[in-house]
């Protein structure tokens, strides 16, 4: 995600630091640079044209030019206004006092709000929350059944609407919430309507569920790869209907970044979520703070310990750790770790998370392979222990033997060897968090 601006962005800081101070002649092309970047990858045009103001304005103060580290500060500018732009800071959903808490999902048809209703049950189980999915679409009866199958995936609750109360939609959704409250069910979550084009019908219908459901958050689901397509779509339903927050979908397959980075200013309105996969767990809290430094290169270490602590056995790291520590690491603690890592998610977002300055200024040029794990992981389960333990004893026959074992091919054999020797090189110099990230499983 963000690849386009976050390339253009990184070679315009690259820019300032070898300018080594700042004057008005190299700021306004480093700004010229900048708006390039972001008209480029379909920002707002006033939303560009406010950021370079606030940049220019605030890096050619004096205090700024005379300070020890000007490059330094205005690098900071340009993050901190970022952040500004995405959001400022993080924001929570909002859950009512007296349950259910009922969140109203709108957008347009195709934005993805059936499959985030169940990103959203599925968020809310890690909370020991009791989640509610509920689909009022009177045009789309396909719409109920698509949710009906995801409620029995996640194993949550579902609400099914039959056909004779839909004669009465007001009181339908009437009851739905005494059934929420009478069975304990919160959040309830509710799928409503989507159009390929906004219409007056449309928006009628959802203020109508509006007006009866008394929604705690209106969230609008916008499809990120849409760019300002999805940006005027959430402006009128911010109009039309009103809106408390926005989840951008399909984030991982937009690589200019043009409507997380023109949504917040355009509609006022805070983005919580976005969706980042097809997969259910593939929802994150937005973080404007994270995101702004991940685009300039400086990486989202805090996600990154984030997910480890929540999918990393770490009783398993530790003796891992004292391992490290002792030189003893061998090719059965590798694979170990491996498990690890596939617990972890696609390498390709874990590599993201890391900054690309230092030690991982080459991540970003790494072709990550997500299969090499669960080849690498069949080689090593075909050796014995003593070859885990000792890889120098792994000549000519036995390497044809633990090809024959593992189903892959020899010369994958001599890379994981290869590649692992590096590692045990590299863990000499390093410590063992900079590790992971220095060891590519790349083609």
């Amino acid at each position: 995600m963000f690849n386009q601006i976050s390339n253009r962005l990184q070679t315009v800081m690259k820019f300032l630091r070898s300018e080594g101070k700042i004057t008005e002649k190299n700021m306004s092309e480093a700004l010229r640079m900048m708006r390039l970047a972001f008209l480029e990858a379909d920002v707002n045009y006033k939303v560009v044209k406010d950021f370079e103001a606030r940049i220019k304005e605030k890096a050619l103060d004096e205090k700024v030019l005379s300070s020890f580290t000007p490059t330094q500060q205005v690098i900071k500018i340009v993050r901190d206004e970022l952040t500004d732009i995405l959001g400022k800071e993080e924001k929570e959903l909002k859950f009512s006092k007296s349950p259910p808490t009922i969140f109203m999902l709108v957008g347009l048809q195709g934005s993805g709000k059936t499959t985030t209703c169940g990103k959203m049950a599925k968020w809310m189980l890690s909370f020991q929350k009791n989640p509610l999915l509920f689909s009022f679409d009177l045009k789309r009866p396909a719409a109920q059944e698509q949710l009906k199958m995801i409620s029995q995936m996640l194993k949550v609750g579902f609400y099914e609407l039959s056909k004779d109360k839909i004669s009465s939609p007001q009181k339908a959704l009437r009851d739905i919430v005494k059934f929420s409250k009478n069975r304990n069910f919160d959040p309830l979550i509710v799928d409503t309507a989507g159009r390929l084009h906004i219409n007056d019908e449309l928006m009628e219908e959802l203020r109508m569920v509006r007006d009866s459901l008394n929604p705690t958050e209106i969230i609008y689901v916008g499809d990120a790869m849409t760019g300002q397509d999805a940006v005027k779509s959430a402006r009128i339903f911010e109009e039309k209907i009103g809106l408390s927050s926005i989840i951008l979908t399909k984030l991982d397959g937009d690589s200019r970044g043009g409507a997380a980075l023109s949504i917040v200013s355009v509609t006022g309105k805070p983005i919580k979520f976005i969706g980042t996969g097809e997969k259910f767990e593939k929802l994150e809290v937005f973080h404007p703070d994270r995101m702004s430094s991940r685009i300039l290169g400086m990486g989202d270490v805090l996600s990154l310990i984030e997910k480890a602590k929540k999918e990393a056995d770490i009783e398993e790291a530790e003796k891992l750790a004292c391992k490290l520590k002792k030189q003893e690491f061998n090719l059965e603690d590798f694979r170990k770790q491996l498990i690890q890592l596939k617990k972890m998610g696609s390498l390709s977002h874990f590599f993201s998370l890391l900054p690309k300055t230092g030690i991982y200024r080459n991540v970003s040029k790494i072709k990550i392979d997500d299969k090499r794990i669960i080849h690498f992981e069949a080689i090593i389960n075909s050796m014995t222990k003593k070859e885990k333990e000792n890889p120098k004893i792994i000549n000519g026959s036995r390497r044809l033997r633990i090809a024959k074992g593992s189903g892959r091919p020899v010369y994958e054999i001599n890379q994981l060897l290869k590649q692992f020797l590096e590692m045990k090189k590299i863990i000499k110099k390093q410590s063992f968090k900079n590790m992971v990230s220095s060891f590519p499983l790349s083609h």
